[in-house]
């Protein structure tokens, strides 16, 4: 953990502010905290800093399925690893931001994974938070840690340690669909973003087409299984369940529609991936469907009364792969 981090943080519990008692600094960076502990200003609270990165949380929680995705693919979905723009493509017609906005401002990513959408944020010159409820943080920290403005913190969206009216910049992509209370989660993000501020977060879309999807059938039995069980029995069958996909796919005229009956996530012709990255995506997303204990869809009308009812003014909600909702925090009279 970096010092210049201790301004923003708070205690979740009593939103007092919190001081630093380290134990130890990385090695050769004085400057960086890698164990030690944030005390609460009466001193009720004690959160530990392990391996460089604050923890507010539980070691283990309903969000464990993801810590071990995002540390068995931990750099599958990154720019740097594919080769490909796919993430920059998808955060920067998310959100609408221009890199040129980010350089030098305060960043908050709420879900951030193995760091997919963080990197992004760095290369544009951001000081990036980089918040994850799993051990998927761990994930983020090991890419990302050669970023001078990188800061990993293992923290709960309901319970956020942030002062409010915080951060310039604020998203969440792929990931309050996952949570026990979207509305609630949702509800937590706009107090932290600074009067004037941006906001966006993306949803699953809950329409027909989604619901028809087949791991809908699935998942009342896929996420109640041991999850190491679970992606045992994907890594033996996705390869094949993707070649299945991919046959279905180049049917004349019902080719879409048929490779929807193999329950696989095939980018096939959506993105310019090998067939070795298309097997490592599929199996990444195929658990990523199939796992998660809670899995939520919201309409548009939904998400945009929510961004509206938070005060988020120029609220924009449109689909881009997910159900996106932005908007910019109204500025007091």
């Amino acid at each position: 953990m970096k010092p210049e981090l201790l301004p923003l943080l708070r205690c979740p519990q009593t939103g007092q502010s919190l001081t630093l008692e380290p134990d130890t600094a990385v090695s050769g960076q004085a400057d960086e905290i890698d164990n030690g502990w944030l005390v609460c200003a009466d001193g009720s609270h004690r959160y530990p800093i392990i391996g460089g990165i604050p923890r507010f949380v539980a070691e283990s929680n309903y969000a464990d399925n993801f810590g071990m995705q995002w540390n068995l693919f931990a750099k599958t979905q990154l720019d740097s690893h594919s080769g490909q723009p796919i993430s920059a493509e998808r955060f920067w017609h998310a959100t609408g931001w221009h890199p040129e906005a980010l350089r030098g401002s305060w960043v908050l990513d709420v879900g951030c994974g193995s760091g997919r959408f963080a990197e992004v944020a760095l290369n544009a010159g951001a000081k990036v938070v980089a918040l994850d409820y799993s051990s998927a943080a761990d994930a983020c920290y090991a890419n990302l840690r050669h970023h001078p403005c990188l800061h990993v913190i293992q923290g709960d969206v309901y319970a956020l340690p942030f002062a409010a009216d915080s951060f310039p910049f604020v998203y969440s992509l792929g990931v309050l669909q996952h949570t026990p209370d979207v509305a609630a989660a949702f509800a937590a993000l706009p107090p932290i973003v600074e009067p004037g501020g941006q906001l966006c977060a993306d949803f699953y879309w809950n329409r027909l087409r989604t619901l028809l999807n087949p791991k809908y059938v699935l998942r009342p039995f896929t996420k109640r299984m041991d999850q190491k069980r679970l992606f045992s029995w994907l890594t033996s069958n996705v390869p094949g369940m993707l070649r299945m996909s991919q046959a279905l796919g180049r049917v004349p005229m019902l080719g879409r529609f048929l490779k929807r009956i193999i329950p696989v996530v095939d980018y096939t012709g959506i993105y310019p991936l090998t067939q070795k990255q298309l097997e490592e995506w599929a199996l990444l997303d195929t658990f990523d469907m199939l796992a998660p204990a809670y899995d939520n869809p919201q309409s548009a009308a939904t998400v945009t009364r929510w961004f509206k009812q938070a005060g988020i003014d120029d609220v924009e909600v449109f689909h881009w792969g997910h159900l996106v909702g932005r908007g910019r925090k109204q500025v007091a009279v």
